[in-house]
């Protein structure tokens, strides 16, 4: 049964073909030298164990390596199975063409072998035309005009070298000798213009293998011209190692097929030289053969070839200006007007009808900062251009969208007063909180909007700009979505910049303070940790909750420094804990941006030890999405961590990803159940099923629950029901100073199994 269970098993069919691939090129690459060394040693005229049998396998091993490689991709990939069936044609005519020779010098021609031979031309530049085409549709018009300009160059200078074959051919016997004889030639341009075409477009992603395609498509072009010049000559005998050309370009073509399938669709390696090289080789190719046409017949294929070149490479020197102009105003991300365009535009716009409403909203995506530091610019950058259409996509085509630079962008709505501005902005919110999918992860967008309206609160751009700015920050700060400017604003902007400057003040001195909520252990009532909250008491607008000023952290880009400094103190609390013996856990809540800095753990775990504290004196609550954001940073960071004795916990547990994973594959001790579904448990039997089923799985998973948001007597007992773990909510104890925890500690009741133990110490 399990020997059954291999050979039929995908992945290992998968594998078994990718044996037999290696195994097929091996043999191509030792029959390749057999064949090289026989046309060496026998010399000239037809043998038959070399100029058949040999000749023949270096044409039908490659062929089934072809057709394997098509098997592995599953017959997916268009441009490998055109490419297999352009070396089929090839074999088969080669077969016929040994077959009709039997020994004699030479074969009829034209033939049934013609028809194999040139049917290899036509697939294989459709196999060429398939592996540009998905990437050729994202390029701009100057790349592939470089590529245009270095194809009809290559041509021409070809059309030159093959201008007596095409005046030999049409002297053929018949018009269809004619057909066939001139149909090689033009056939070798086509491949070779297609092919520097390919090198000549900068930014092509082709594979990583290109080069042996392109290079073995010119070995065979290469060996055709020669066949052809021989020919002309009188001179071409079978059995000379111009034979061997023909089967090294198909082994190079193979190699190149065997190594993309082996290695992915795409190594993410452009396929192009350096910019403007083969495009500026071209233009003097073209220019040589313009000025050799003058003292020699040349033919007018070769002539026109070189005009066309000559007059593609003038086109980017027409239109110069107005790309120049053009790509001035144009973001280069996104592919929206930039910041120069907007200012540019807007004032005429203004200036042209003073009367007509109009609204400018500015839009900030929040937590951006978060996406570049865990999934990295790369992405970033790809979200930025998704949100750049989807916007678009939202507007009408008299509004204008611009990309100011990082995460902001500016819409200007025509015949837009506040109603409709307020509406616009809603719909642009609604639009982008459909997920986005980066990196195989659903994110959502949240965006702050600000509003500014045309002319009751500004004439010119520079009034709006400021006044949707503040509206955009007002915006923020209430967590509403989007705002409109009032006269109020001012007055909070200003406040906004004294309270970042108050902030900074802060850190250095000892205005940040930490308070402690306990977490209550539901099965003893013992109470064994506490988490640490930071609180601001700001001179003189009195004690500041987190919503008040970590935004402003963040953006400011104070994070770091907030970190060590309640981590700092956090610690040192647990220290005097320690000291007065009642140790407690302390918990601490670290940021996305937090954990970036790559040595975190080293200084967290130096902290603990400093202290004279064993490692699980402290807990850290870590975001979902931080976790899934990158979970190979994740895992590297928490196993650091964890390698120190530093405790780990899930914080908001639910409220983030739907992917549940990282549960089981990363280190993990503690799961914090949001408020979110504690506080409705009571009088909702569907949200008491998932805080059950959450309770569950954490203990299935051996790891600890607890629950947050625990606002009364009901929500206790029910948790205690369910086997919850910890407790912790404002039913039990607010956060509190040190000091008011240590009385809230002394004045409760010992939990039963601590008056055990004393009643068993006192007998």
């Amino acid at each position: 049964m399990l020997s059954t269970f291999r050979l039929t098993h995908p992945r290992a069919r998968a594998r078994a073909a990718a044996h037999v691939n290696t195994g097929l090129v091996w043999a191509m690459g030792i029959l390749l030298g057999a064949y090289i060394g026989g046309l060496v040693l026998h010399g000239d005229g037809f043998s038959f164990l070399v100029d058949g049998v040999l000749a023949l396998l270096t044409q039908w091993v490659p062929v089934a390596v072809f057709w394997l490689a098509s098997l592995r991709t599953r017959f997916r990939r268009p441009e490998i199975l055109l490419a297999a069936a352009a070396v089929t044609s090839s074999a088969l005519g080669e077969t016929y063409y040994v077959l009709a020779l039997d020994g004699a010098a030479a074969a009829p021609f034209p033939s049934w072998a013609d028809v194999g031979y040139l049917l290899f031309y036509p697939l294989m530049l459709a196999a060429l035309a398939s592996l540009v085409r998905r990437e050729a549709r994202g390029l701009a018009w100057p790349v592939v005009l470089d590529g245009a300009v270095g194809s009809l160059g290559a041509a021409a200078v070809l059309a030159v070298l093959l201008g007596p074959i095409l005046v030999s051919a049409a002297a053929g016997p018949s018009a269809l000798a004619v057909a066939v004889a001139v149909a090689y030639p033009l056939f070798d341009l086509l491949l070779v213009a297609a092919v520097v075409g390919i090198a000549a477009t900068h930014g092509l992603d082709i594979g990583r293998r290109w080069g042996l395609l392109v290079l073995g498509l010119f070995v065979y072009a290469a060996a055709d011209v020669a066949y052809a010049l021989l020919e002309l000559e009188g001179r071409y005998a079978v059995g000379t190692l111009l034979d061997a050309s023909w089967p090294i370009g198909l082994a190079l073509i193979t190699l190149w097929v065997e190594g993309t399938v082996r290695r992915g669709s795409h190594g993410r390696t452009s396929a192009s030289t350096p910019a403007l090289a083969v495009p500026a080789v071209a233009v003097l190719a073209a220019l040589g053969v313009l000025i050799l046409g003058s003292r020699i017949p040349l033919s007018v294929l070769a002539l026109v070839l070189a005009s066309g070149t000559m007059g593609l490479a003038a086109v980017p020197l027409i239109f110069r200006q107005r790309l120049l102009r053009r790509q001035a105003g144009t973001d280069e991300l996104t592919g929206l007007p930039n910041r120069r365009r907007l200012y540019a535009e807007v004032p005429v716009r203004l200036v042209a009808a003073p009367d007509r409403p109009r609204a400018l909203l500015l839009l900030d995506l929040d937590r951006f900062k978060e996406v570049n530091d865990s999934l990295g610019h790369d992405v970033g950058d790809e979200l930025l251009v998704q949100v750049g259409q989807r916007l678009s996509s939202h507007l009408r085509g008299s509004d204008l969208l611009a990309r100011l630079g990082g995460d902001e962008f500016a819409v200007l709505l025509d015949d837009t007063g506040y109603l409709r501005s307020v509406a616009v902005a809603v719909g642009l919110q609604e639009a982008l909180a459909e997920p986005f999918t980066l990196a195989g992860i659903a994110l959502t967008v949240d965006v702050s909007i600000g509003v500014a309206l045309f002319p009751d609160q500004g004439t010119d751009l520079g009034t709006l700009l400021r006044r949707a700015d503040l509206a955009m920050y007002r915006a923020k700060d209430a967590r509403s979505g989007h705002h409109v400017y009032v006269s109020d604003d001012d007055t909070h902007g200003d406040n906004r910049l004294r309270t970042l400057e108050d902030l900074r003040t802060a850190l250095s001195t000892d205005e940040l303070i930490l308070h402690y909520q306990p977490k209550v252990d539901l099965a003893t009532g013992a109470v064994h940790g506490a988490e640490a909250l930071v609180r601001w008491n700001h001179p003189a607008r009195g004690l500041l909750y987190p919503d008040a000023f970590l935004g402003l952290v963040e953006e400011a880009g104070l994070m770091p420094e907030l970190t060590c400094l309640v981590l700092g103190q956090a610690l040192d609390q647990a220290a005097r804990w320690q000291e007065q013996g009642t140790p407690l856990t302390v918990s601490v809540n670290l940021s996305a941006s937090s954990l970036k800095n790559a040595e975190l753990p080293e200084r967290i775990i130096a902290m603990v030890e400093a202290r004279a504290l064993p490692p699980q004196a402290l807990m850290l609550e870590i975001t979902e999405e931080f976790l899934m954001a990158d979970r190979d940073k994740a895992r590297t960071i928490l196993t650091r961590l964890r390698g120190g004795g530093i405790r780990i916990a899930i914080d908001d547990f639910g409220t983030g990803y739907s992917s549940l994973a990282y549960l089981r594959e990363l280190p993990i001790d503690e799961l914090k159940l949001d408020r979110s579904f504690v506080m409705p448990m009571s009088g909702d039997p569907r949200a008491a099923a998932l805080v059950a089923g959450a309770i569950n799985l954490a203990h299935s998973l051996g790891l600890r629950m607890v629950a947050e948001g625990v606002e009364d007597a009901a929500a206790y007992d029910e948790l205690v029901g369910y086997g919850c773990d910890h407790a912790q909510g404002f039913h039990l104890s607010r956060p509190v100073p040190a000091a008011e925890l240590d009385l809230w500690l002394a004045g409760r009741p010992l939990p039963a199994t601590a008056l055990q133990a004393a009643e068993g110490a006192g007998r």
